[in-house]
């Protein structure tokens, strides 16, 4: 992903949380085992060599009668300059790779995360690959608006999050203001956000209630990670209650869920088959919701799971939207997450709440707190509660907190457009994401 992706290995090795509500680091093997098509248990995978593990994986391959897999000695890495018009690879086709072993499948989290595809998003594919055997495809699910066309004929011309006043106190104050401080400022911000990484990263969001604000902050996270850096950024939708990411981040459609991936993955997957199932976020980066806009069942754990250790090999940071706590997935992915953020309303009972939760994040045996960033978000205008107060009461736990002001043009709804956006606003994200990725980076 970097050019000292060599240091950074020695430096940085994948987070393998799980402690809390995990039962332990055994769920990965679990799931790489799985992703492998079986093979020997998790037991076997720490008593062998990377020599062996690699002889094993070419010796798999060569009895298979397929080329190497990703990971054998001398495959080559997800290649994102693959043409776009290739389906993804169905598991077991005679002229895909084959199925790494499953030791040389554990060694996947530590391959660096391919650059950011130039080429456009592969159209949807047309049915699920049968996993692991030659038969007939399963149909694929159908395509489903986030919104009713009736709804999108009713949406008004959206506001800007500043006043025409504030846009020109702004310009006046800029005049007589220190124009090489503030690009100074910028520069460092913006470098935190740029940190390199060589295996993906996981960033939870989630809030104690609903209608806080938790999937505005998810899709400005990932539209703002995908701005500054140069590799593949996903936003994970992971809260099935009918959200409302998909609509935020301006997805017109959306066809497969989580759950859809969870039955397809495959180890021999490329970048380009992977984004065939995701959907292309108009300012760039990719989504993939947790549901069709349907009144369906949440999303279980296991599915969770195996999908955000899979993609962690093709996405350097993966934005995760996740249901409100205690939800066994919502627990479960701050459990597991290299950084967390809590959306607080600023609100003297949201602030109530969220410290209760700061206080059982610091009970967990990793350490979770120290990982942990509360945005705290004013929804109205005319707030109460003096933000100063309530973010010296949340700073007693031991966080940074990110202040989020009012913004018109996020209280409006629908889909967010980031050139409408308060200046505060842009730069409060900014720096939320940059909090985020320093602490992201450090998890080992």
């Amino acid at each position: 992903m970097t050019n000292d992706g060599e240091q950074g290995r020695g430096q940085e090795q994948p987070s393998a949380h799980g402690g809390g509500s995990g039962g332990g680091g055994d769920w990965q093997r679990d799931v790489l085992r799985e992703l492998g098509g079986g093979g020997s248990g998790p037991s076997d995978a720490g008593t062998h060599t990377g020599a062996e593990a690699g002889a094993r994986a070419g010796a798999r391959a060569g009895t298979e009668g397929d080329a190497p897999g990703p990971h054998a000695p001398g495959a080559v890495l997800p290649d994102a300059s693959a043409s776009p018009d290739a389906p993804p690879s169905a598991p077991g086709a005679p002229d895909g790779p084959a199925s790494p072993s499953p030791i040389a499948a554990d060694r996947a989290i530590d391959e660096p995360v391919p650059e950011r595809p130039a080429a456009p998003a592969v159209p949807a594919p047309a049915s699920v690959p049968a996993h692991g055997s030659r038969l007939p495809a399963a149909p694929a699910p159908e395509s489903s608006p986030t919104l009713d066309p009736r709804l999108l004929l009713a949406l008004g011309r959206p506001l800007r999050g500043d006043s025409v006043t504030r846009r020109t106190g702004r310009a006046l104050r800029g005049l007589t203001s220190s124009a090489a401080q503030d690009v100074a400022e910028q520069t460092r911000i913006a470098r935190e956000v740029q940190q390199p990484v060589t295996t993906g990263r996981v960033v939870a969001v989630t809030s104690i209630s609903g209608g806080v604000g938790k999937s505005t902050v998810s899709a400005l996270l990932g539209r703002t990670l995908n701005h500054y850096r140069h590799d593949p950024v996903l936003t994970l939708e992971a809260d099935a209650a009918l959200g409302t990411l998909p609509v935020r981040l301006g997805a017109e459609a959306v066809r497969w869920t989580c759950a859809d991936l969870a039955s397809v993955l495959h180890p021999s997957m490329r970048l380009t088959d992977v984004t065939g199932y995701l959907v292309p976020v108009p300012d760039g980066g990719w989504l993939l919701p947790a549901g069709r806009g349907q009144v369906g069942p949440p999303l279980d754990m296991t599915s969770y799971r195996k999908v955000t250790l899979a993609l962690r090999r093709y996405f350097a940071v993966t934005v995760v939207d996740c249901e409100t706590l205690p939800g066994e997935v919502a627990r479960t992915a701050m459990d597991t997450a290299h950084a967390r953020v809590v959306v607080s309303p600023a609100t003297a009972e949201g602030v109530n709440a969220t410290r209760q939760v700061l206080d059982w994040l610091a009970r967990l045996p990793h350490s979770a707190l120290a990982t942990t960033v509360v945005a705290l978000v004013s929804g109205t205008p005319d707030a109460l509660l003096d933000g100063k107060t309530a973010a010296g009461h949340l700073k007693e736990a031991g966080v940074t907190v990110v202040t989020v002001p009012y913004d018109r043009h996020l209280a409006g709804g629908g889909p967010i457009r980031t050139d409408l956006l308060a200046h505060d606003t842009r730069q409060a994200v900014l720096r939320l994401a940059a909090e985020v990725m320093g602490r992201a980076v450090r998890v080992r």
